[in-house]
């Protein structure tokens, strides 16, 4: 049978159209590897808007210039909804020739504008012009106007002006050569070393698009408990190749160093910092690195903490360690001399032993050393006060650590967003030289990173807000989590109104839901051992008394909590007394630190009027109820995502719920065993006994 041409062209006609809602529907599903780039096409007034505006680009030879300028056009494409690249009109350096009306353009060798990564997007010509004083900045420039545009911000109105806070803003990558990523949730490392530097995997160009949308500019590469296999001839190549991949994307390429390395690598007797054999053999190391790669960042050194060598095994101070290594690097770069330290030996409280061996080496550190200091004392905890070492050392740089994976806060499953985590202590004052985010302006920031090989990069497409608002607050410390937690959501999942109003706030809430079901009132480190996963607040029999939940606890008949008064540990006194005054006072005191610094009877009356065991209870049952609001508000938000992301999140958070519930009920059951009491009228009592909350095991559980 022959058909008619007319029936022929319907049927073709249907044959594509079907094509193309086969490709549209494809195109909906989504694994999160895009992040927060995904510009997703405008519509309406603010689409309308952005086809309007021509782009034009610089004819530069420069990398950095040429990334800027492929960023714009490819997302200026894709707002449009556009596959095809948009009309791209090229110039002479410095716009020597008219533009069109209307146009985007950029110049990234401003005298005008300061080097550091600053910019300026301004109206010129009817149009928009982004300014720098080094190609870097142009680079920043863009990710930031394709930010506005894709919050549905009116070019006409946009009119930035910025530069980053500080000038060290740095992932630190806690993974080791065999692939293993220590505490990480996402997988294998995204380094492979055994097929470098012959093999360059595409996603380490795409990581460094990513930092570089946000402001970062470095990453260290391996991990604090660093093998010394980096320091060798033969890793040298396998970290140029990175390095080179990074280079146009301003990232600087660092590498944590072993302290022990001349000896393990080095064919030397000693690693004793005073040593000249040594010394001369960290300058050749660093001589090395730097012919090899010349913006080499520098060195990150955990040192005489949790069994690592260092200075002290050789009777010497941490300022002779760190000044030896900082001496062989030079003006070149930066030594980065972590404060995580504390010992078994040590029998004072460990929340105060960083205090009590860094301060008095304050003023005896190099130029070019940093003192790297976690946001509390004692360990990424869900809650902890500031580190009363900011602002205790006028005369050294410090520099944040925080943890972007949640190692304490529900690893890769539960959705905790950690903004508002960061900002309590940025924001803290330390009664000596400012905020907390002020003392640390002149080093930087410094977050243990969570991305792997999983392909949305984070374990969870929500923990990718925590790695997006680490660079946003290292870039401006000012802003709000909340606008962070609005640009994040908006650019990965929605425009839309009915989304945003919901997720923003389930965000903002979720990290106190975790500190409530896991460590309400400020009870730290409740966690069980090794894995960190789950609760074990009845460990108590471990090597090291630091080790054990019961020793921050403190819990018995009498009571719960940690001294830390004059009465006790009395490390409240290494605080400025101004900071100390709001903190002495167990009925003054904010409760979120209330069992960080007393130890306070069952029958303690709290704000509420409950006594503290009722508040101790509520608190556990309101961090359960908001994991379940947040599972219901996820719910509601069914037509505004899609299906692969929307179910991967709905699934998590059934995990956290369960889980938030086996937290409270497992620390509850302890408490009992410890005060005898019962639980307050209307109660819902732990669902098994405390015996079998201690038998459960987790031999396979991930950061074992």
């Amino acid at each position: 049978m022959i058909m008619g041409r007319g029936l022929v062209n319907r049927l073709l006609a249907l044959i594509a159209a079907c094509a193309a809602l086969a490709v549209a529907s494809a195109a909906q599903a989504e694994d999160g590897y895009r992040l927060w780039l995904r510009y997703a096409p405008l519509e309406g007034e603010a689409l309308a808007r952005v086809r309007a505006l021509p782009l034009v680009v610089h004819a530069d030879q420069d990398p950095t210039v040429a990334l800027a300028g492929e960023e714009l056009v490819h997302g200026l494409a894709k707002l449009r909804g556009e596959e095809r690249r948009p009309g791209v009109v090229i110039t002479a350096s410095r716009l020597a020739r008219p533009l069109p009306p209307g146009s985007l353009s950029f110049e990234c060798r401003d005298s005008a504008v300061p080097p550091g990564g600053a910019f300026a997007i301004k109206p010129a010509d009817g149009g928009l012009r982004i300014s720098a004083g080094e190609p870097i900045g142009c680079l920043y420039g863009a990710f930031a106007l394709l930010r506005e545009l894709s919050l549905g911000r009116n070019p006409a109105k946009i009119d930035l002006d910025e530069r980053p806070a500080m000038p060290l803003r740095l992932l630190d990558h806690w993974d080791d050569p065999n692939g293993y990523v220590l505490r990480g949730y996402s997988g294998r490392s995204i380094f492979d070393w055994w097929k470098l530097p012959e093999h360059l995997d595409q996603r380490l160009v795409d990581y460094a698009r990513a930092d570089a949308s946000i402001g970062i500019n470095g990453a260290v590469v391996n991990s604090v408990n660093a093998s010394p296999l980096f320091l060798t001839d033969r890793y040298i190549p396998k970290l140029r190749r990175i390095a080179d991949a990074w280079r146009p994307y301003g990232i600087r390429l660092y590498i944590c160093a072993r302290f022990s390395a001349p000896k393990d690598v080095g064919g030397l007797p000693t690693a004793d910092p005073l040593d000249p054999a040594v010394q001369a053999w960290w300058k050749a190391r660093a001589d090395a690195l730097y012919a090899a790669i010349p913006d080499f960042g520098g060195f990150l050194v955990k040192a005489n903490s949790e069994g690592e060598p260092g200075p002290q095994d050789y009777h010497r101070t941490h300022a002779e360690g760190a000044n030896t290594l900082a001496r062989a690097v030079g003006s070149r770069g930066v030594v980065i001399w972590r404060a995580f330290v504390y010992s078994a030996e040590d029998q004072t409280d460990r929340a105060k032993q960083a205090y009590n061996e860094f301060v008095p080496l304050d003023g005896q550190f190099e130029p070019n050393v940093i003192l790297q200091v976690k946001n509390g004392p004692v360990d990424f905890q869900p809650r902890e006060p500031f580190h009363p070492l900011f602002g205790a050392m006028p005369h050294t740089r410090l520099m944040f650590e925080g943890q972007i994976t949640k190692e304490y806060l529900g690893q890769a499953t539960h959705l905790a967003y950690l903004a508002p985590y960061w900002k309590e202590v940025l924001d803290a004052q330390t009664g000596r030289g400012g905020t907390v985010a002020q003392v640390i302006a002149p080093a930087g920031m410094a977050g243990v990173a969570n991305t792997g090989s999983d392909r949305n990069w984070s374990g969870s497409h929500f923990n990718q807000a925590n790695w997006y608002a680490f660079g946003r607050l290292a870039w401006d410390p000012t802003l709000s989590s909340a606008q962070i937690a609005r640009e994040w959501a908006m650019q990965t999942f929605s425009r839309e109104r009915g989304f945003i109003g919901k997720v923003v706030p389930m965000m903002i809430a979720s990290r106190e839901a975790v500190a409530e079901y896991m460590t309400p009132l400020g009870l730290t480190h409740q966690m069980a051992t090794g894995h960190h996963y789950g609760p074990g607040p009845w460990i108590c029999n471990l090597k090291r008394p630091e080790w054990n939940p019961c020793y921050y606890s403190r819990a018995d008949k009498g009571g719960i909590g940690f001294d830390r008064t004059a009465s006790g540990s009395n490390a409240l006194a290494q605080y400025a007394p101004s900071v100390a005054a709001q903190w002495a006072d167990p009925r003054t005191i904010d409760e979120d630190y209330l069992l960080w610094f007393h130890h306070v009877p069952w029958d303690f009356r709290t704000p509420s009027g409950r006594p503290l065991w009722g508040e101790l209870v509520y608190r556990y049952d309101r961090g359960v109820a908001t994991v379940d609001e947040m599972a219901a508000t996820w719910a509601s938000l069914a037509p505004y995502v899609d299906p692969e992301r929307f179910a991967d999140t709905a699934d998590f958070l059934r995990i956290q719920s369960r889980e938030a519930r086996w937290w409270r009920d497992a620390s509850i059951a302890y408490w009992q065993s410890i005060n005898g009491l019962p639980l307050p009228a209307g109660t819902r009592p732990p669902e098994h006994s405390l015996d079998y909350y201690k038998a459960l095991s987790f031999p396979e559980a991930p950061g074992e």
